[in-house]
Order: structure tokens, then sequence, then C-alpha cells
């Protein structure tokens, strides 16, 4: 498993975990499948 750090926009950070906890709840890794989705869809698309 791979680790990535980096920094983003407060704003977007926010909204971001907002959202995750919409769609996703509380549940553990919630905030990990949110990314991996991010990026698997960005990877998709360019």
């Amino acid at each position: 498993m791979g680790i990535i750090h980096v920094r983003i926009d407060d704003g977007l950070e926010l909204e971001f975990r907002k959202r995750v906890l919409e769609v996703k709840g509380v549940k553990k890794r919630a905030l990990r499948e949110a990314v991996e989705e991010a990026i698997r869809l960005w990877l998709k698309n360019t």
C-alpha cells in the first residue's frame, strides 16, 4: 500500500471531507475510499 502526502487548499479539504461524510458516513476508511475513487476517476478521464 502506498502513502502519498499532499497539501491542498483548506476550503477544498473541508468540502471534500463534508461530502465524504454525506456519501460514505463515518465508517472506518471512508476518506481513503473516497480519495482512491477520486484518483481512479481522474486517471480514467485524463
